[in-house]
């Protein structure tokens, strides 16, 4: 009898380190630890691979993009020999194909340019004819990248950026666009809508995550301190969480980031050339406080830090736009995507 007792007592001893060793490993599964990789003029060389590679991302965001030469222009252009090549198909395919010989994963990302910046959200006709115009050729443009995110194992796509106008009043556009990109596409599918929008956004129930692209004002101040930002991300946290309690649904940040300048974190969406001043360290501090504030949350899946260029003599110590390459901000990011090594 003493055996049996021996061997229940291991038995137990057993299960307990194997709950042990599974609560560990979730915890410190990655989540989608991403940067939004620039498309660029030429291929993609090895060396700019390992250098993507380094920043300790396990996932890497790809945007081709379709432009439209003002907002009442109803044919969307795509693919196209005057794009970088980095923009193009065989730009998507080549830069997917080097990443993912790295292990990497991958979202493709399709989004829209409009010349003279009009901001894609207030996208709007004026006729049916148009609409459908618009609508034909939006759907082939989605569904050229899903079948080529099929043919290439692509972890995620992204179906539209940025276009609450569009989505709101066309529901039953994006309704069949959804289904036709799951007859042909079978990985997870979201949408990026912006961050004074995603919880007005009318489709989440269609998709495998809700998409935000995180601008979030955070702070008025010049130059907050880390318990200033921590404080103001306190209202968004919660927003956020009601949106996924809402909708079953894990939030993904399918855009964050900082630019390296005074008030950076009063209109994180503002990319106009003139600035206040450089400030490197807010950029860092801005990044820190996301990571730690944001990543532990059950609710959130991971996101996207925007944005990373293959060259490695990008940004720099007087560069003030998004890049946190060869800044402090750089580090912070590696510093936290690395710790998810192992």
């Amino acid at each position: 009898m003493q055996w049996k007792s021996a061997l229940i007592v291991f038995q137990v001893f057993l299960m307990v380190g194997l709950l042990i060793a599974s609560c560990q490993t979730n915890q410190r599964s990655p989540k989608m630890n991403g940067i939004s990789l620039v498309a660029s003029r030429d291929s993609i060389l090895d060396t700019e691979v390992n250098y993507v590679a380094e920043t300790e991302a396990n996932y890497i965001a790809l945007m081709p993009f379709g432009f439209l030469p003002d907002s009442q222009e109803p044919q969307l252009k795509f693919n196209i020999n005057r794009q970088w090549f980095g923009e193009r198909t065989e730009g998507i395919e080549h830069t997917v194909s080097k990443l993912k010989e790295r292990n990497l994963k991958i979202m493709v990302k399709p989004q829209i340019w409009i010349r003279n910046g009009t901001f894609t959200g207030d996208l709007s006709f004026k006729t049916e004819e148009d609409w459908k115009q618009f609508e034909a050729s939006y759907a082939e443009f989605i569904l050229l990248y899903a079948k080529i995110s099929e043919e290439l194992n692509v972890e995620l796509f992204c179906i539209g950026t940025e276009l609450f106008n569009f989505v709101s009043n066309r529901p039953d556009f994006w309704k069949n666009l959804i289904s036709e990109v799951r007859k042909i596409y079978s990985g997870e599918i979201t949408y990026a809508e912006n961050w004074d929008k995603y919880d007005q956004t009318t489709i989440w129930d269609e998709l495998d995550y809700i998409g935000v692209d995180a601008y979030f004002p955070i702070r008025d101040e010049a130059s907050p301190d880390i318990d200033q930002i921590k404080e103001g991300w306190e209202p968004h946290l919660s927003s956020l969480e009601s949106v996924s309690d809402k909708f079953e649904k894990k939030i993904i940040f399918t855009e964050f980031g900082y630019r390296s300048i005074d008030h950076a974190l009063k209109t994180p969406w503002n990319s106009e050339r003139e600035h206040p001043g450089l400030n490197l360290n807010l950029q860092a501090n801005g990044y820190k406080v996301l990571f730690e504030q944001v990543w532990s949350k059950e609710w959130f899946a991971g996101g996207f830090l925007w944005k990373w260029h293959q060259r490695t003599n990008s940004g720099g110590l007087e560069n003030s736009r998004f890049t946190p390459q060869n800044k402090p901000a750089e580090k912070e990011l590696k510093r936290f995507y690395g710790s998810f090594r192992n």
